[in-house]
């Protein structure tokens, strides 16, 4: 059974050579992140390039996607080590205060904003949730405030507000420049953290493209304001290319708690915009230093799957950890296990919804068409974008969606897809009287069609036009 949902893993020094990439990309991996929070510029072109020739030798389309740092707020350092506070303890967040002088009572932060965005009663989390401190009151730049959940505190850890609404920006300067190597790798996807509203997106879309960039924009949902205001949630959504469930910040904001629910929230609205989307964070975390996961680390995976999100995704098991491959591997059974469940191959659409465009009526009369059709083995799309199997994937189906497409941009951003698979084809050298003849021969060629199969086609009037597919049609293979 070939896996539906998709993987992406994240690259670092784990797999820091043509070897290890080589290795990643076999192991199933379909879309790789590149961290811009870590390494540098010079690390990340070498790691693409890597990727780029390890997809040519399996013969297959990967996408990059390159992740922006986004405005991460975080403690300065301590003069002397790590301290560690206890229950109660008064303790002073203070941003005017020497960046290298922390102590037992105080330490600099790196964000101005933060006394003006604090008020007694808020709860602030640092290090992930790990330490908790309630505001008692604020006075000038330092905040003053109690231990509520103590314990380990090091240099440069980050600092949440529990319900969210910190003011800062989604797009810094350092943003600004790695949109410009973005530009220069040339990634498919490029993922802004913590968007607050569609015009970070849309700001972030005309950076890119004012840096020559044509990547598809993601939106990393992990701000509680995302989560609690269902109408803003949507805006991103719609102004997005696909949307991640970023659940570690966002766990954070929210608690852990409230994150499954809002996890299904995102991954539904995003199929029902037709967007994209991918659940991340601490999948398979035990992976960085054991070589199997534990089984509630497979049952999130196969949540996920269940839920109907087109990729998963693997961070510090796959860029650090000791066994990134079996990561992958691992992964990639757990999706696989879960896909062989009734529900998640269910043909399941709102058939009484609009649907705009002759395009998009196509493509999802395709995919119910072919379901209920006995002996249809496959779904083929000629696409110019990949916009008619985006929509033909937001129907859930068992059956193969073969996107045919002469753009390498397309065919990598396509690997994104839940369920569709990109196959390199010239259109330049068809008809329309020889075209289905050519699909099936190409489709016999990777032996994915056999004799007595039925294949569903759909095209456009006029071969090559974006936005012009129009027309289906049903083919037996001889």
């Amino acid at each position: 059974m070939a896996r539906r949902t998709k993987i992406v893993a994240t690259i670092g020094p784990a797999v820091d050579s043509q070897e290890m990439m080589d290795r990643l990309i076999g192991a199933g991996v379909n879309v790789v992140r590149l961290n811009f929070s870590h390494g540098s510029a010079e690390d990340h072109l070498q790691r693409a390039q890597m990727v780029r020739e390890a997809a040519a030798k399996h013969a297959k389309s990967v996408a990059i996607l390159g992740d922006l740092q986004g405005p991460k707020i975080r403690i300065s350092r301590f003069a002397n080590g790590p301290i560690k506070l206890e229950v109660g303890d008064t303790f002073a967040l203070d941003v005017d205060f020497d960046k290298d002088a922390g102590n037992q009572d105080v330490v600099g932060v790196d964000y101005e904003q933060l006394a003006e965005d604090s008020a007694p009663g808020d709860h602030l989390l640092l290090d992930d949730g790990r330490v908790v401190l309630e505001v008692v009151d604020v006075q000038g730049s330092r905040i003053n405030t109690k231990v509520v959940i103590g314990g380990p505190l090091s240099n440069n850890k980050g600092i949440n507000r529990k319900g969210g609404g910190l003011s800062a920006p989604a797009l810094t300067a350092k943003d600004e420049e790695d949109i410009k190597l973005a530009a220069k790798i040339g990634v498919d996807y490029l993922a802004v953290s913590f968007p607050r509203s569609a015009d970070d997106i849309y700001l972030a879309r005309q950076l890119a493209q004012q840096a020559g960039l044509k990547a598809h924009i993601v939106a990393k949902i992990e701000r509680a304001e995302l989560a609690d205001d269902h109408a803003l949630l949507d805006e991103v959504i719609s102004a997005s290319d696909a949307v991640m469930v970023a659940r570690g910040d966002l766990g954070v904001e929210i608690g852990d708690a409230a994150i499954i629910g809002v996890q299904k929230l995102i991954i539904r609205r995003a199929i029902a915009l037709n967007k994209v989307v991918i659940t991340a964070t601490q999948m398979m975390e035990s992976m960085i230093e054991a070589p199997m996961p534990t089984r509630a680390e497979v049952s999130d995976v196969a949540n996920a799957v269940l839920d109907g999100t087109d990729a998963v995704m693997l961070s510090a098991e796959s860029a650090a950890g000791k066994y990134p491959i079996e990561a992958v591997e691992s992964m990639a059974r757990a999706c696989v296990g879960a896909e062989r469940q009734p529900l998640t191959s269910a043909h399941k659409y709102d058939l009484d919804g609009p649907v705009s465009r002759t395009d998009e009526a196509i493509a999802i009369s395709a995919v119910f068409a072919a379901t209920h059709l006995d002996g249809v083995k496959a779904i083929v799309a000629l696409t110019e974008t990949g916009t008619t199997p985006l929509w033909m994937s937001r129907v859930r189906t068992s059956l193969p969606i073969y996107a045919f497409s002469r753009s390498e941009s397309t065919q990598r951003r396509v690997s994104m897809y839940r369920g569709v698979k990109a196959i390199s084809f010239n259109l330049a050298e068809c008809s329309h009287d020889n075209l289905a003849n050519r699909v099936i021969a190409e489709l016999k060629s990777q032996a994915l069609v056999e004799s007595g199969d039925i294949v569903l086609l759909t095209r456009g009037d006029e071969l090559g036009a974006v936005g012009r597919t129009n027309a289906l049609s049903f083919h037996k293979v001889q």
